[in-house]
């Protein structure tokens, strides 16, 4: 699966800004730019999907903290817009799917005053010549590709903060939808890990075979123990943390009722450190570690930041771990480290792509309005 291009209209610094995607996509700019709204804005298609894009934005200060920052046009119908067009190579089939998000018009009784709304969805697939619409949502009212091939109307209507993606992908009739839905369902984000005294990362978790890192990093006990127990083979992961910590070496224990681990230092090789003895950098490292090199890898990984609090002699080993995880995941990066850049770019060939302000919008150096990066001086 492969997120080829996306799209974000009237998103806090984002005007309107659509860019093409390749493997390991890496983000770096100064402090201000919008490169977490980038991040933010796949973050929000995902939330759509799932059926919560109206709580995600409620939950980061509601419409009117997420609409455009800048001066704009007084318009009657403004609103947020997110595209995604993804390519499912194996049955190559290309997905494409809109979701647009706005105000309760003053008139309107239904729904809550700030509440946000969706307003509109779209999704098209192509298998050939061209696109084919799947599902088309205007208000509450949605139409959909039956199995006799012609657009119906749904019975049901959706609720203003209801997505039609999500009510039709519930609903199970729709093997288009339901396939969308799981590709970018499986898409994971990594903000940063809680690296404090109470980290989910310091704790141990229930014994339950765990093949991916879920987002919070709660369950890493229980990665690293799928790794060591059930696959056996951790040579990259144990290459990974001895490079990081100084020739150290991770020591899972089989499990019990719980999952625990903890590292073996060098310089005291009878005692296991356990992860609250830990570093911020280190316990973060390790996060890392199990997000990049879980049993399963998901088909998106997207890291923001994750150079915070890691030491200088770590960002080597992180981009060795990232282009491994390129071998089989996609890799979204937003970093403002010139030195994990460099080594990724060292590692996976990919050229970071410098974020900008441009007219007071966030920005690629060197994009056009299509979306394609001028690679001219490469």
């Amino acid at each position: 699966m492969l997120l080829r291009s996306m799209f974000a209209q009237n998103y806090r610094s984002l005007r309107s800004i659509r860019m093409d995607l390749s493997g390991v996509n890496l983000f770096i700019g100064e402090n201000g730019v919008g490169k977490s709204n980038l991040y933010r804005a796949l973050q929000l298609v995902q939330a759509a999907v799932r059926g919560n894009l109206a709580y995600e934005i409620a939950a980061e200060g509601g419409m009117a903290s997420a609409l455009w920052s800048g001066p704009r046009r007084e318009e009657k119908n403004f609103r947020i817009k997110f595209e995604a067009e993804v390519l499912d190579e194996e049955r190559a089939i290309t997905f494409r799917y809109r979701v647009e998000a706005g105000l309760r018009p003053p008139i309107d009784a239904a729904g809550f005053v700030f509440e946000p709304q969706v307003k509109a969805e779209e999704l098209s697939v192509e298998t050939g010549s061209r696109p084919v619409t799947m599902m088309k949502r205007a208000g509450p009212g949605i139409m959909v590709r039956g199995t006799s091939g012609r657009m119906e109307e749904y019975p049901e209507q959706a609720m203003t903060s209801e997505t039609a993606i999500a009510l039709l992908g519930d609903a199970g009739h729709y093997p288009e939808v339901g396939a969308f839905r799981r590709l970018v369902d499986g898409w994971r984000f990594f903000h940063g890990f809680r690296t404090d005294r109470d980290s989910p990362l310091r704790q141990p978790c229930l014994a339950v075979t765990s093949p991916l890192l879920d987002q919070d990093g709660s369950n890493m006990a229980a990665v690293f123990a799928t790794l060591v127990h059930t696959r056996g083979d951790t040579v990259e992961l144990d290459r990974a943390v001895a490079a990081a910590f100084g020739g150290a070496k991770l020591s899972v224990p089989e499990p019990g009722e719980h999952a625990e681990f903890g590292l073996v230092f060098p310089d005291f090789p009878r005692r296991v450190f356990q992860p609250r003895e830990l570093s911020d950098g280190q316990i973060r490292f390790l996060g890392l570690a199990a997000a990049l090199m879980s049993y399963r890898q998901p088909p998106l990984i997207a890291l923001n930041e994750p150079e915070t609090s890691l030491h200088p002699d770590m960002l080597p080993p992180l981009a060795d771990m990232i282009a491994e995880a390129s071998r089989s995941s996609q890799i979204w990066i937003v970093t403002h480290s010139e030195v994990l850049a460099a080594a990724v770019e060292a590692r996976c060939g990919s050229r970071p792509r410098r974020v900008i302000r441009q007219g007071g919008a966030t920005w690629i150096e060197g994009m056009r309005l299509t979306g394609v990066i001028d690679t001219q001086d490469e």
